[in-house]
């Protein structure tokens, strides 16, 4: 699976940033991890907090635990990358 299919999301809030990865091709989903804290980068793969994903891929159990590992390495990789982070967009929204 190619990382051109994902796309990290930060959000800034008031306790702490939150951390979004979208996969943009089919099946359409995203999932909110937070880092590790208990790796020994600080980073690690992330840890889920939410899931939000199609219902006609929720029983296919092995595809999905397959895009779930391919985000989670997305995750590690993007977070793990100095400079990879371009000036925040701020959207008056």
């Amino acid at each position: 699976m190619s990382s051109s299919h994902f796309l990290r999301v930060e959000r800034d809030g008031k306790f702490g940033s939150k951390h979004y990865i979208v996969h943009v091709t089919d099946p359409r989903f995203s999932m909110e991890l937070t880092p590790d804290r208990d790796a020994p980068d600080k980073i690690g793969k992330g840890v889920i907090k939410r899931i939000c994903l199609p219902n006609s891929w929720a029983g296919d159990y092995s595809q999905t635990a397959r895009l779930i590992t391919a985000a989670q390495d997305f995750f590690a990789r993007t977070m793990s990358e100095p400079g990879l982070k371009s000036h925040p967009r701020q959207l008056g929204l």
